[in-house]
């Protein structure tokens, strides 16, 4: 009987309990439960591979209970052969899980409120993002100073902050 030491090794550090591999597929059910949840459009967004997305779009279809557990099975079969960290990142984007997402939205709102206090703020901007449409922004600003003023709803102010959203990028550093 001839055992290699090695071999022995990489074997025990490859083996899974069965019960480990059934809370992985759970888990990878779950996952693709989550999926369900989510709008046509998100899912698109998410590039997602053919044979899942039309199988998350079947399960959003089905009715029967029976059927549901079935193509929940089938969805977690198909989690199984596909890389999921992109979906879980996009997944914890949507529930603002994601610590440097949230550090973003934050940076944007803190601009947003500087150019609605400072006019210096809007030279800033114009400076170091020349790409964004300074007429509209100079018009929401204007827009936004007369809701604070007058006590109306916040459209502008909301507004600044969806262009500001679309112009910088989520890896840029203001």
């Amino acid at each position: 009987m001839n055992t290699n030491p090695d071999s022995q090794t990489i074997a025990e550090k490859e083996w899974i309990s069965k019960t480990q591999m059934k809370k992985q597929m759970n888990d990878l059910q779950q996952l693709g439960m989550e999926l369900t949840k989510l709008s046509a459009d998100t899912l698109k967004k998410m590039n997602l591979p053919e044979d899942l997305l039309q199988a998350v779009q079947s399960y959003q279809k089905i009715s029967s209970n029976s059927a549901l557990k079935r193509q929940a099975q089938f969805i977690g079969r198909l989690m199984r052969e596909i890389d999921t960290a992109p979906i879980n990142d996009y997944l914890s984007r949507l529930k603002g899980e994601n610590s440097a997402h949230n550090a973003y939205l934050q940076r944007l709102e803190n601009l947003r409120q500087r150019l609605i206090a400072d006019d210096n703020s809007l030279t800033e901007i114009i400076n170091k993002y020349p790409h964004i449409d300074i007429n509209n922004l100079r018009t929401l600003i204007r827009n936004a100073r007369k809701e604070q003023n007058a006590g109306k709803p916040p459209k502008a102010f909301r507004a600044i902050f969806q262009l500001l959203k679309t112009e910088i990028s989520e890896n840029t550093q203001s």
